[in-house]
């Protein structure tokens, strides 16, 4: 049985043997769906607040049987048996395929450089690899990668605080134990005391780290250079117990060096992630949430568009409540925070646009303009009152592009008020991200004005 399966995201996966041997677009065999399903089930009736059924969801069609959907998340799923699940995000290129998804990698990884959480924001993708390893090795190289530049820097030794009966005084005589183990040993002293050693906990939080990937890791060079690292672990301790030796981690400017490599040894050690079902007692999962991670991206590239321009980027802002007062009393409740409020438009006519909103949505819009292209009425819902509560009438609302939108011409939403006038207009702006730079550039070159205003009216259904 294989114990490795690929898949994209939006796509179904199923266990049905009619589809082992077939090439479906949109449907993935996979030879443990069993344990997957039984993974979903006991997680979603052991948590009633996962929100794992919007990751991941069950059901049933008549052609294909059983399956799961996938959405929203992506990232590694371990599950106890050993089997691993790898997610992608489905990106759509504009001319060949990726069979091997080598592509789509190298552009996640790029998206998750500028997630806010993510440990690791410099590293190449020649020395991880991208082409050849999952997803799970390379977080794992990641990793092994900070630790080989600790261990070419140097560990960091520290005083550690010791008790033991020796029989020289030093530091300071523990009394009570003293009469308790010396009373028929009048040559031994029970002291506590410090020694400067390598043995503190972040470096013993690290060694355990190495020594759970090892055992993890299915590639040879992987493993090849772990041990070659754990041979400078020689006089550390593993951790005899993680959450205590956590609690001890100390990061300041003496010890900057160890802040990512603990923010992974959380990861592998005590399976934290990015998401409320990161880990438990029958898997292991270190998964993203793509409308962050889209959003994130999409907040990164703009700001550096926009470095010099007469525009103020503000991300996820907080300065609007939807309703700010109760029984006539002062009350603000109910927040709006859009992804990006963009003050002054960085051309002369600067009065021309005091704030506009750009909100994304990590969402694959279809080109049916009966269906409104797919927009959610709830996301129509949320713009209107980005509008009255910024007191804007200009709303952008941003989706990744997909090959099915890539010819549509533009769209722009209008709302008229009781006089007839427009009091609200929210374009749709399809981001490009394998031309992520090109893509914001012409966004703010749209929001400027200084492109040929093109858009198609379009009545909200």
């Amino acid at each position: 049985m294989s114990r490795q399966q690929e898949v994209r995201e939006f796509e179904l996966i199923t266990g049905s043997e009619a589809y082992r041997d077939q090439n479906v677009p949109g449907i993935r065999y996979c030879e443990f769906f069993d344990s997957l399903k039984n993974y979903v089930l006991e997680y979603s009736a052991r948590n009633d607040d996962s929100d794992i059924l919007e990751f991941m969801k069950p059901g049933f069609k008549r052609n294909i049987g059983e399956y799961i959907s996938i959405r929203n998340y992506v990232g590694v799923v371990q599950l106890r048996n050993g089997c691993q699940l790898q997610i992608l995000p489905k990106i759509d290129f504009t001319a060949e395929e990726d069979p091997r998804y080598t592509r789509t990698k190298k552009i996640f990884l790029e998206m998750l450089r500028c997630l806010k959480d993510f440990p690791c924001k410099k590293f190449s993708n020649a020395e991880l690899a991208v082409d050849r390893l999952n997803l799970y090795e390379i977080f794992i190289r990641m990793f092994v990668e900070e630790t080989a530049g600790l261990v070419k820097h140097g560990l960091k030794s520290a005083y550690i605080e010791k008790q033991e009966n020796l029989t020289v005084y030093k530091g300071k005589l523990l009394v009570n134990s003293h009469i308790k183990h010396n009373a028929a040993h009048k040559e031994r002293f029970f002291v506590e005391f410090d020694e400067y050693m390598l043995n503190r906990p972040e470096n013993m939080l690290i060694k355990s780290t190495l020594l759970t990937l090892l055992k993890q890791t299915s590639c040879g060079d992987t493993a090849k250079t772990i041990r070659r690292l754990l041979t400078a672990f020689e006089l550390v301790e593993p951790s005899a117990c993680y959450e205590r030796d956590f609690s001890k981690v100390s990061i300041d400017r003496n010890t900057g060096e160890y802040d990512v490599l603990m923010k992974w040894a959380k990861v592998f050690l005590q399976h934290s992630s990015f998401t409320s079902f990161s880990g438990s007692g029958s898997a292991v999962s270190l998964l993203f949430p793509m409308e962050k991670v889209f959003e994130s991206y999409v907040a990164a590239h703009l700001k550096k568009i926009c470095a010099g321009k007469n525009m103020k980027i503000s991300v996820q802002d907080r300065c609007c409540y939807l309703f700010d007062r109760l029984n006539g009393e002062p009350y603000r409740k109910f927040a709006l925070r859009p992804d990006i409020v963009i003050t002054g438009t960085g051309s002369s006519d600067s009065n021309r646009h005091e704030r506009i909103i750009l909100d994304s949505k990590w969402k694959r819009l279809v080109n049916d303009r009966g269906r409104n292209y797919g927009i959610s009425q709830a996301d129509m819902y949320q713009m209107f009152a980005y509008s009255q509560k910024y007191q804007t009438s200009e709303i952008w609302l941003l989706y990744p592009l997909n090959n099915e939108m890539r010819n549509c011409g533009p769209i722009k939403f209008e709302s008229t008020g009781s006089d007839g006038r427009i009091n609200c207009t929210v374009s749709v702006f399809f981001v490009d991200l394998e031309r992520i730079e090109s893509s914001m550039q012409e966004l703010i070159e749209r929001i400027e004005g200084s492109t040929p205003e093109t858009h198609q009216n379009v009545r909200l259904q």
